[in-house]
């Protein structure tokens, strides 16, 4: 894989919304002293008077994201997810949400990717909070194409959006002519028949590394990117679930309230089938270097195999 782009998906946050920016003067970019981290200095640097410096102070980033949002401008909300949607939670809540605001949330280093940041700065419980909020639209990409092309998205839709991003950089995996983003919308990168393994973010490279050995072992994997858990593309899940009789769920994240727990909705209603979640199980993470973490909680492709090809027995 040493040959293969990577890019963490915040970088490529930074760098759309300076293109946006360009294109947009309505476009605002806020931080919450973070802006080296998150990547919006970028944004700073060619759009200085569109660039706000909230301080370490996040739930008065998310009211001041919402009182631009009320004039006209589309704000974009930048911090850490453990901030975003941890520490802010009440004011997107009732200052975004509620009001249904045009308000995008810019949320970077979320999971136990962040690494050596530890178990305080790891979020793994975001996507869960932030289903929750009625009308938030949840999305996490998994590479530099798809993030580039959800931050697009996102600011063409009316509406409070959470937009979730990395520090590690991690395959770029879409860079083909064919791909398409569109909210709500998943897309099959492998057909199979065996199993079919759902995968967001990051976990979506684990998914199809994991996909090569199962077929080694005469397992055929049906792989699907779910970029965005709220809307859930039901229509596929169920889809797929119907074809192979077999899902798995990859995410980093807890497999309380993610994309795991989306599925299982969905599929308890629809299409009862059989679901093994792989995630983070109820715990906290640890300080560590990102790709060792990752494969501590078997969230890499040689992790997710091993954890597919023991559930099949």
């Amino acid at each position: 894989m040493s040959d293969v782009k990577k890019v963490a998906t915040r970088q490529s946050y930074g760098e759309a919304l300076i293109e946006l920016g360009k294109e947009h003067d309505n476009l605002v970019v806020l931080d919450a002293d973070l802006a080296a981290a998150t990547q919006t200095g970028k944004f700073k640097a060619v759009f200085p008077e569109r660039h706000i410096d909230c301080g370490i102070a996040e739930s008065n980033m998310m009211g001041i994201a919402a009182g631009l949002a009320s004039t006209g401008k589309v704000p974009f909300a930048s911090t850490f997810a453990m901030f975003a949607a941890g520490r802010a939670f009440e004011q997107v809540r009732n200052s975004i949400g509620y009001p249904h605001l045009n308000v995008k949330i810019g949320a970077t280093h979320a999971g136990i990717s962040v690494g050596e940041d530890g178990a305080t700065h790891q979020c793994n419980e975001d996507i869960a909070l932030m289903r929750t909020i009625p009308g938030m639209t949840v999305i996490n990409p998994a590479d530099d194409i798809e993030a580039k092309a959800a931050v697009k998205a996102a600011y063409e839709m009316d509406g409070p959006v959470y937009l979730r991003f990395g520090r590690l950089a991690v395959p770029v995996i879409n860079d083909n002519p064919d791909y398409k983003f569109e909210i709500g919308k998943g897309v099959v990168l492998r057909e199979g028949k065996d199993v079919a393994i759902i995968a967001t973010g990051l976990c979506v490279n684990s998914a199809l590394e994991a996909a090569e050995k199962l077929a080694a072992d005469g397992i055929d994997a049906m792989i699907v990117n779910i970029h965005t858990i709220k809307p859930l593309d039901e229509e596929l899940v169920v889809e797929a679930a119907k074809k192979c009789g077999k899902v798995v769920t990859v995410e980093e994240h807890s497999v309380i309230g993610g994309l795991g727990g989306a599925v299982c909705e969905v599929l308890s209603e629809k299409q009862p089938t059989p679901v093994k979640k792989i995630g983070v199980y109820d715990v906290f993470g640890e300080s560590g270097p990102a790709v060792k973490l990752l494969e501590k909680y078997k969230l890499d492709g040689q992790g997710v195999y091993e954890q597919v090809k023991d559930w099949m027995k």
